[in-house]
């Protein structure tokens, strides 16, 4: 007879352990199909960017852009006050030097012209009339000479008759005194009227001198005055083209105040800002370069601005024949050098550097299907280039794109199909 046999049931302990196996066996098998950090990951080739390392000339360089200026530029600026009476040419005028430019009036200044014209012609007619007045008392006084000197030849007659007459003992001793007191009398006046005429000869000079000085300053003072309004007449003082002309009809216009500016037609020069962090390493006649339509123009800092603002600001100038066809204001992008060449390994900067700040990179093998990550050492950098120290050889191929998601990985499978 047959015996019926229960079926065994798992126990709470067996179901566990057999869970747990399945669990482990389940993660062993998705390792193999995931890659765990510090082991490898399968990137699109075409997500990266690949570049070769190479030997070449390094030098380190800013890149700046300069702004074309013309080589010099000369400001006109209002030398007197007064209102834009006419304006006599337009901006973008060729001018030659002494051209008009523009008119202003000032009714003050022309009115203080006719005051100093007319004080300088007041005090010539004064100069006049004192030297007509100075030569009648010179008249006058060569007059009375003359008065004297009859007198004293006729009392000196008088007297040497007496002085006969007297020796004869003709004449009385009161009539010979009296004519020899008479004599003596006139030639004192005489000395005392010529000294007199001396004084008076000096003093003349010396007031004539004076008006004279006046009248000299007054007439400089005038044409001074006549130049002032001769300055209300704007003129070109250098030949070249007005870039710039600030001046309507009825515009009033202060002393000083810019109306415009003109730029010398012969050269160009390149104003540019450095960034501050270089101030230390640029000085005049720094060199440089700027490559216009595929051909490189040497440059030369020619000026370096004591302020500075918004970066240190300098001129450059061609060493050479600048680039044809130039504009003012055009821009132009100029690399700037800070150190001389030198031969170096090379790498192509690129976005890597954020995550491995030159410590390490993925180097491409031989067949470019894989990318080992490598240790290596970099030195100095401009724009372009890293400077290779160690780790790297010409020739070899890196990855220089971004790292951001690869920093764990060891190695990059690169997977050509991969969309």
């Amino acid at each position: 007879m047959d015996v019926l046999i229960p079926k065994k049931k798992w126990s709470f302990v067996t179901r566990w352990w057999w869970l747990g196996a399945l669990v482990l066996a389940g993660t062993g098998v998705a390792g193999l199909y995931w890659p765990r950090p510090g082991q490898r990951l399968h990137v699109a080739a075409s997500r990266l960017t690949i570049s070769p390392v190479t030997r070449g000339n390094f030098q380190e360089f800013t890149a700046i852009d300069g702004v074309v200026q013309p080589l010099r530029t000369v400001y006109l600026d209002a030398v007197e006050a007064g209102t834009v009476q006419q304006v006599l040419v337009e901006e973008g005028t060729t001018l030659t030097v002494g051209q008009p430019l523009l008119r202003l009036a000032n009714p003050d200044l022309q009115l203080e012209m006719v005051n100093r014209e007319t004080a300088v012609y007041d005090l010539m007619n004064n100069l006049r009339n004192t030297r007509n007045q100075l030569l009648q008392n010179r008249i006058l006084r060569q007059n009375q000479l003359a008065d004297i000197d009859f007198q004293l030849a006729e009392a000196r007659r008088v007297f040497d008759t007496n002085q006969v007459l007297y020796d004869q003992k003709v004449i009385a001793r009161q009539d010979y005194l009296q004519s020899q007191n008479a004599y003596r009398y006139q030639v004192r006046r005489r000395q005392l009227t010529q000294q007199t005429l001396r004084q008076d000869s000096v003093t003349m000079q010396q007031q004539l001198g004076t008006m004279q000085e006046s009248v000299r300053r007054m007439t400089s003072n005038l044409a001074l005055m006549r130049r002032k309004l001769d300055d209300l007449l704007l003129r070109a003082p250098v030949g070249g083209r007005l870039s710039s002309l600030a001046a309507e009809v009825g515009e009033a216009k202060t002393r000083g105040q810019r109306l415009g500016q003109i730029d010398a037609l012969a050269g160009v020069k390149l104003h540019a800002a450095v960034d501050e962090f270089y101030i230390a390493r640029i000085g005049a006649g720094q060199v440089g370069e700027v490559v216009v339509d595929g051909q490189a123009y040497a440059l030369r800092v020619t000026k370096i601005f004591a302020q500075v603002a918004k970066g240190l600001q300098i001129d450059l100038a061609f060493t050479g024949t600048p680039p044809p066809g130039l504009r003012r204001g055009q821009t132009l992008p100029i690399r700037l050098a800070l150190s001389a060449k030198a031969p170096a390994v090379l790498l192509p900067k690129g976005g890597f550097y954020q995550q491995t700040v030159g410590n390490w990179a993925f180097k491409l093998g031989a067949d470019g299907s894989r990318a080992q990550r490598v240790a290596i050492r970099l030195g100095r950098q401009n724009p372009d280039y890293y400077e290779v120290l160690a780790g790297l050889q010409p020739g070899d191929r890196v990855v220089t794109s971004s790292y951001e998601g690869y920093a764990g990985q060891q190695e990059l499978v690169l997977d050509n199909h991969q969309p």
